[in-house]
């Protein structure tokens, strides 16, 4: 069976189906971008099942998963804090974080506007590590301002159309408490050189927001980054990056 015969056969769409009818009412709705651009990703169920997992991630990412996941949570550090990181993702960062954020008697919130995700995500997590899962609009987080000692946001922004990702960030930095950190892990500007450069066409087809991040500086997204103080890690010919904003 090809894969398009099973994300097309009838038990596949039965069970979307299913899981469709079980959500309940006043959870915030999907948006257009995520069903249009990003079905086969994130969305549908067998999507999440073929995804999710550690090595494939790593072999998306060109090998770097490890190294970024790390440097995300070496920058995190042991807070013992409320961390809120904004939108799940596929691979074991958040398992991680958890357990770090415990040992540290720090709470580790987690918002994601697909039920299905924060499903995934409670799955991989430890019952012994207590971790808050919203459903919750990244562009519209619903929490009052000033609440957070930490905002993670891990490869996000790329997925992202430019007014949600603006939206999203603004949002971010709303919650974070004065003297707080916020901690960006996504894709930069490569170096004129990289060979990536060669794929980016292709690359903009699967990714058609990631174009943005490819051909301009993330610190430029808003005016109201330029009132923290950055902290920068490339990776990869600068491919990837590490962003760390604090309060002064």
């Amino acid at each position: 069976m090809s894969w398009l015969d099973l994300i097309q056969s009838r038990p596949e769409i039965e069970r979307f189906n299913a899981w469709n009818r079980t959500q309940k009412v006043g959870m915030p709705p999907i948006p257009h971008y995520l069903q249009k651009h990003y079905w086969w990703a994130y969305v549908r169920p067998w999507a999440v099942r073929f995804w999710d997992s550690t090595w494939l991630v790593n072999l998306i990412l060109y090998g770097n998963y490890s190294r970024l996941r790390d440097a995300t949570l070496a920058a995190v550090g042991d807070l013992a804090g409320r961390i809120l990181q904004v939108a799940c993702c596929y691979g074991d960062l958040t398992p991680r974080l958890a357990a770090r954020a415990a040992r540290a008697g720090g709470s580790l919130e987690v918002i994601d506007v697909l039920p299905i995700q924060l499903e995934a995500l409670r799955e991989k997590l430890s019952e012994k590590t207590p971790v808050t899962l919203r459903p919750m609009d990244a562009s519209v987080l619903t929490f009052p301002s000033q609440e957070y000692d930490l905002v993670l946001i891990f490869f996000l922004f790329h997925e992202q159309p430019q007014a949600y990702r603006e939206k999203t960030l603004r949002e971010a930095l709303r919650v974070l408490k004065p003297g707080g950190r916020i901690i960006i892990t996504d894709f930069a500007v490569p170096r004129p050189w990289h060979p990536i450069r060669l794929w980016l066409p292709f690359l903009g087809k699967l990714e058609p927001f990631a174009v943005a991040l490819w051909n301009n500086e993330l610190l430029k997204l808003l005016p109201e980054m330029a009132g923290l103080q950055w902290e920068r890690r490339t990776f990869f010919g600068n491919l990837f990056q590490v962003l760390i904003g604090r309060y002064g």
